[in-house]
């Protein structure tokens, strides 16, 4: 597959990471979970953080995705399509604990993906041990941002919280496969730096 036909497959999935809605392989986590009796602010509150997880999984994807048409080298490229797809699914479970709670995705996904995808592609290109440190630094930052989410939802959100933990525990994988297979570590000001634009992209989503 040549580079145009590797964009144009790109762009056909991030169509389909913004507008079609997302499917998962593996058993949604919460399905052995009860709805728990919510307050409306309550299911607001869940709602936004899933919100900003679910526009997290966007560009996450949409990072890997940039970085994999960029890899230099094949194993690399793996490594983050395989990330890719477990994203996917984290983007299934969100959005349908988000419909249950009666809420919507963000309306600034497309941006955010954009903005990703381009950001991923240039850590792409600056050769893999950085590409699969900014991995590994990425799914690090997600996790925090997952850890901080779990304390803030409703205590009784058993669902919400179900789908968290998984998530959890696949980005704690993908950082740790990523440094297994050479990742280095980023320097501090890039590692702020993606912190200031995940904080933009979080007080952001929480509402829109």
């Amino acid at each position: 597959m040549n580079l145009i036909d590797r964009i144009i497959t790109e762009f056909d999935q991030g169509l389909r990471t913004v507008l079609a809605e997302s499917q998962s392989v593996r058993p949604y986590p919460d399905r052995e979970k009860s709805e728990a009796p919510l307050s409306e602010p309550e299911k607001r509150k869940a709602a936004a953080l899933m919100r900003i997880n679910h526009s997290g999984e966007v560009c996450a994807q949409a990072l890997y995705n940039g970085q994999a048409l960029t890899a230099r080298n094949p194993a690399t490229a793996a490594a983050l399509r395989e990330a890719s797809r477990e994203e996917t699914e984290h983007l299934a479970w969100c959005e349908k604990r988000i419909r249950e709670l009666g809420s919507h995705k963000s309306f600034l996904n497309p941006v955010f993906y954009a903005g990703s995808f381009a950001l991923g592609a240039v850590a792409g290109a600056l050769g893999d041990k950085w590409n699969l440190g900014f991995l590994a630094e990425t799914e690090n930052q997600v996790g925090q941002h997952i850890e901080g989410h779990l304390k803030r939802l409703p205590e009784q959100d058993e669902k919400s919280r179900a789908i968290l933990e998984q998530m959890r525990m696949d980005e704690a994988k993908h950082a740790t496969t990523a440094m297994a297979q050479g990742g280095a570590p980023l320097p501090l000001p890039v590692r702020l730096a993606m912190k200031l634009s995940s904080k933009i992209m979080t007080k952001t989503t929480y509402w829109i």
